[in-house]
């Protein structure tokens, strides 16, 4: 049985709607340019084929690799090509370096970050989750704040279905622990966290505060120890020491405006 056409429709048009249809919405769009080159170029009906196939699938990675970025929240950030490595007084280059291979992922290990504030902690986490969405992970970047936050207001369901979240992503990372101090019931819910992904998949945490300091940030709380069992039981764990970036950015900032209003 034939199919009803319009004798005045371009049947490019409707082979067009059609690829529409089951989804393949970028090939329909260049169809045209693609059905010229192919005729200039004489090509064959499976690299025409091959072509085709290969623009949509490079637009779904790139759809996908957009949308992976977006949920992963990982903001604005500098590439580590311009860390200075020579500013700290102390740092592990070559675990830095390790680190942003992912190979810690495979294994399921966490990447911890332990410096006082300015030493670009959240740098490094920030590159880290980038080549990790790149490499093709889901990832979520939050700080300990945004996190807890974000579980204490759920409903209990809709808690459960965050945990489960926080859970299943590839990777996620918390950054900026001890730069507040929490309640015991956010201690449970940081330890819900890391006791779910313990073993199963790997964690990068940052933190101003050294571990046999972390009663003070979550003072009451039964946890602790064992949050901190969990969470460095499989970790690498690297220091950075020396004086804040931020500092010297702005102490070399008011000296410039001083000499130029000289």
């Amino acid at each position: 049985m034939s199919l009803p056409t319009d004798a005045t429709m371009n049947p490019n048009d409707n082979l067009r709607e059609q690829l529409e249809r089951i989804g393949l919405r970028t090939v329909a769009t260049q169809l045209n340019d693609v059905l010229a080159n192919a005729a200039r170029q004489r090509w064959s009906p499976r690299q025409l084929l091959e072509q085709l196939a290969q623009i949509e699938v490079a637009e779904r990675a790139h759809r996908s690799l957009e949308r992976r970025l977006r949920t992963a929240e990982i903001r604005k950030f500098k590439p580590l090509a311009d860390f200075d490595w020579t500013w700290p007084t102390r740092i592990e280059r070559d675990v830095v370096e390790r680190a942003l291979t992912l190979d810690f992922l495979a294994e399921a290990r966490n990447f911890v970050v332990v410096g006082a504030n300015g030493l670009g902690k959240t740098m490094i986490a920030q590159n880290i989750c980038h080549a990790a969405v790149l490499a093709g992970h889901s990832v979520l970047f939050r700080t300990a704040s945004a996190l807890l936050e974000e579980l204490h207001r759920q409903t209990p369901e809709g808690r459960l279905r965050k945990l489960r979240t926080y859970a299943n992503v590839a990777l996620l990372c918390i950054d900026e622990v001890g730069y507040l101090s929490f309640d015991d019931k956010s201690a449970d819910l940081l330890y819900e966290v890391i006791n779910r992904r313990y073993e199963q998949k790997s964690l990068i945490l940052t933190t101003n505060k050294a571990f046999k300091e972390w009663n003070e940030v979550f003072p009451n709380a039964a946890c602790i120890a064992t949050l901190l069992d969990r969470l460095l039981h499989h970790a690498e764990v690297t220091v950075i020491e020396g004086s804040s970036y931020r500092v010297r950015e702005s102490e070399q900032e008011t000296t410039a405006r001083r000499r130029r209003k000289k």
